[in-house]
């Protein structure tokens, strides 16, 4: 197959993407019953929380949905952070912003980036990103994914593939980010970091359908 027609089969499938997804709004939207994120638990698993209040510019730049940034910390002290934030329609333009956009801009650069996967017990695995972000001596490891009705992705252009598949299929377009971020301790690799996040990972995973609808 040629690039030019590989660029017009391109072409075409995101014109009938955009015509499917048009066709989608025009009709009534469902938005299922969930419960809010300012009642995620507190307490997970050895890890407990408080709420990081979010600036006005950034709920700005997020748009309409509902938002939580929680620091956690176990017996040991050492501190991670979750951030979901949930959209409960993206019809309107609101979607998903990626991570990937907004480290740099707040002075962190991606020095590693390893995709991983996670496992739920009854759920089939799914993958994830896995970054080491840096800003001056401090790294960070960041896991993050998109998550829906059930299912998790890594990539922002399948969870906008699914937006669209979604719309048309149950007439929903919401959706939601999940992002757990922790320091890394002086000459720890990001394997080791990403076992230290596990525990606590899978204790929020069962509770994700909860507040964002299967």
């Amino acid at each position: 197959m040629s690039d030019a027609t590989k660029r017009f089969a391109a072409a075409a499938a995101l014109m009938l993407f955009a015509a499917v997804f048009l066709q989608a709004r025009q009709r009534a939207e469902v938005f299922p019953a969930r419960a809010p994120l300012d009642s995620f638990p507190r307490d997970v698993g050895s890890w407990s929380g408080t709420d990081v209040p979010l600036d006005n510019d950034t709920l700005k730049v997020l748009g309409p949905g509902d938002f939580l940034l929680r620091s956690y910390t176990d017996d040991q002290g050492v501190p991670l952070d979750l951030f979901i934030a949930y959209f409960p329609s993206q019809r309107a333009g609101d979607t998903i912003h990626s991570p990937q956009h907004c480290l740099p801009g707040s002075g962190w650069v991606p020095i590693e980036n390893h995709p991983t996967s996670l496992v739920m017990k009854e759920h089939v695995s799914f993958p994830v990103n896995r970054y080491v972000i840096r800003k001056g001596e401090e790294r960070r490891l960041v896991l993050y994914w998109y998550w829906a009705h059930d299912r998790g992705v890594a990539s922002e252009y399948w969870a906008k593939f699914y937006l669209v598949t979604d719309s048309l299929r149950m007439n929903r377009s919401d959706g939601a980010l999940v992002r757990i971020t922790s320091p890394m301790y002086p000459g720890e690799n990001a394997e080791a970091a990403e076992q230290r996040l596990m525990p606590f990972t899978n204790s929020v995973l069962p509770l994700l359908n909860t507040y964002i609808p299967r």
